[in-house]
């Protein structure tokens, strides 16, 4: 509000007009019920004005000009609003000014120091009410001269509800009596067409990509209560904010918009954060919305264990099954520029959906989906509506190795990293080449997690304490090379090491890349670095760096050589980052960062990393702060 005019006659007559019985108040209340009575003359306004003391802020007197009170019913606790004789100062009769100065802190923001003062300077407005106050408070002024009016619930225990000014308030308990009676099926007028016809408006112009255009009608029109605004912004809101959760009500139970919705509404409970009853709970809200039992513990369940898939009828689906086939390997930018071309081939089940929210809930496609690809999602036309396509947001994975450096958001300094990448293999051999007895790649799941949640060596019947098996994120760079990673290692890298290079490289070269950080208290040995390469079964040529000892076998490409790549002069850091570099552009690796950090990838367990200690050899096992340490 900048001051602008405001047609008080105008909003306070419609008001009247539209006016008719709450849900609580019966058919007996009428529709002849006078909200207000005749406003004050100029003259009365000044006098109530020499009483107080000041003059009353402008659209409050504008107000009292119009009308000598009015009806605001439940809203808030608050029933009816006195006129120009009625106001009077509120005074903290209940002695709230100390409760609020005691909790302003040393530093209290300038809204707190303003609501600990309001108590004693605020004028009252109510004439009726349910242990609530209207207050308005001069302290509390904007640049038009407008004081913010208080609604404070006294039964409630809660902060006041802060407007603007008086019209502000007027508005909101206009669009709260709008949406208290918008159930109604005879609750028809010029508001609630207009306000149907933004909840239209606001679904074509998503569907052609104008989605920053659809949110003001659809928040509108959301305030005033009218149906199928709040299903239409919510998803909107999703893809803005892809992790958050929101909610569809009935929506979940129709056939057309269940594979999207259930399995969103499944998020939380299948991830444990459901906030109380625990799965029954969920359940009976599911069945109160009348989703089928059965239906609601099969998408659970899928859910849970991550073998849900989205999985939508025609070319965006074929597309979907298509880029879900890439990202399930890692090769998550190609997967989403598979999505982005197809999203114009997107069909709505029914009007009430206007994006392809079910991806949100696939394991593996759900996290592509970033803030700004959702947006790129919402901008780009669908279910064949005109309008231009966006400008395609950035890949997300840089080249090569030399982001294994940089810190990473699931990722501690003290994780080391190791990985075998193998030549002309699938990604789904790799257990069988290098995996343990028995390893079958799981489904698709964070990396972190599984990584907290892997049993220790002495909690798995006949795995020994000096065996190292690694829990491995597997997938296939783009240069088609396979992979199995593991970024949360915290094993010691030693002589026994037993590369798994031979064994990986059936079909052509392998390499074994093991990184053993650097431990985090002064006198820890340094960092070590090893690098081993085989083909067709036996070693070519492999190299251990620690500190400024070198151990090589086998002819090194002078590319490679350690001596070059590990100058004793040079940081750490810039030792590694000319290794990863080197083997990036000697030997064509690579590492998808997106999958590896923040998406889902399968796992399995490899085979020991280390060789069983010889006669006469001895090793030590500690578990120190969490971390396992092999000696």
């Amino acid at each position: 509000m900048n001051g602008e005019t405001f047609d008080w006659h105008d909003f306070l007559g419609r008001w009247q007009q539209e006016w008719v019985p709450g849900a609580d108040e019966g058919e007996e209340g009428g529709t002849g019920v006078s909200l207000g009575r005749p406003g004050a003359d100029e003259s009365a306004i000044v006098a109530a004005e020499e009483r107080l003391g000041r003059r009353l802020p402008p659209s409050y007197r504008e107000f009292l000009a119009v009308s000598g009170g009015w009806h605001v019913e439940q809203t808030a606790g608050i029933y009816q609003l006195g006129g120009a004789a009625d106001v009077d100062w509120f005074r903290d009769p209940f002695d709230m000014t100390p409760l609020y100065e005691e909790s302003l802190g040393d530093d209290p923001r300038e809204e707190e120091v303003l609501l600990a003062g309001m108590w004693r300077r605020a004028l009252r407005l109510e004439t009726d009410s349910d242990m609530s106050n209207a207050l308005l408070d001069p302290g509390d002024r904007d640049e038009n001269g407008e004081w913010a009016l208080y609604v404070y619930k006294g039964w409630g225990g809660e902060l006041p509800d802060r407007y603007r000014s008086f019209r502000a308030y007027m508005e909101a308990m206009y669009r709260a009596f709008h949406a208290g009676r918008a159930p109604r099926p005879d609750f028809v007028n010029a508001t609630t067409r207009a306000q149907d016809a933004h909840v239209e408006e606001g679904r074509l112009l998503a569907l052609r990509g104008r989605y920053e255009e659809a949110l003001p009608l659809l928040e509108e029109a959301l305030s005033f209560g009218r149906p199928g605004s709040a299903d239409l912004l919510n998803q909107l809101r999703q893809l803005l904010e892809p992790r958050g959760s929101r909610e569809y009500g009935h929506l979940v139970a129709d056939p057309r918009y269940l594979p999207d919705v259930l399995p969103l509404q499944a998020m939380e409970p299948a991830r444990g954060e459901w906030r109380s009853g625990g799965d029954d709970h969920w359940l009976g809200m599911m069945a109160a919305r009348g989703v089928d039992r059965e239906t609601a513990e099969s998408v659970l369940s899928a859910m849970r264990d991550g073998t849900h898939g989205y999985a939508p009828t025609g070319a965006w689906g074929r597309a979907v099954a298509e880029a879900r086939e890439s990202a399930r390997w890692g090769v998550t930018d190609a997967a989403w520029r598979v999505l982005r071309d197809a999203l114009p081939l997107w069909e709505a089940p029914g009007p009430s959906l206007i994006a392809p929210i079910g991806l949100l809930a696939d394991p593996v496609l759900g996290p592509l989906i970033t803030p700004e690809r959702g947006r790129e999602i919402l901008a780009t036309p669908r279910a064949g509506e005109p309008g231009a396509v966006p400008e395609p947001v950035p890949d997300l994975d840089p080249p090569g190795l030399v982001w294994l450096t940089e810190p990473a958001t699931n990722r501690r300094p003290s994780d080391g990293y190791r990985c075998v990448w193998a030549e002309g293999v699938d990604p789904a051999r790799l257990p069988a080449l290098i995996g343990e007895e028995g390893a079958e790649l799981s489904a698709p799941v964070d990396l972190l997690r599984a990584s907290w949640r892997a049993p220790r060596p002495h909690e798995r019947e006949g795995v020994e304490l000096w065996e190292d098996r690694a829990l491995v994120g597997v997938g296939r760079t783009l240069e088609a090379w396979a992979f199995a990673f593991d970024g949360h290692s915290h094993r010691y890298l030693d002589d026994r090491l037993v590369s798994p290079a031979a064994a990986a490289s059936s079909a052509g070269r392998a390499v074994v890349v093991w990184r053993e950080q650097r431990g985090s208290s002064p006198g820890d040995r340094p960092a070590a670095f090893h690098l081993s390469v085989a083909e067709r079964g036996e070693e070519l040529y492999a190299f251990t760096v620690r500190g400024t000892d070198i151990r090589r076998r086998g002819a090194i490409p002078e590319a490679l050589d350690p001596a070059r790549l590990f100058r004793p002069e040079d940081a750490e850091a810039d030792r590694e980052r000319r290794a990863l570099e080197a083997l990036h552009s000697e030997l064509g690796l690579s590492l998808p960062r997106f999958a590896l950090t923040r998406g889902r990838l399968r796992t399995f367990t490899t085979r020991s990393w280390t060789r069983a200690p010889r006669e006469g050899e001895g090793f030590v096992h500690a578990r120190i702060g969490g971390v396992q340490h092999r000696l």
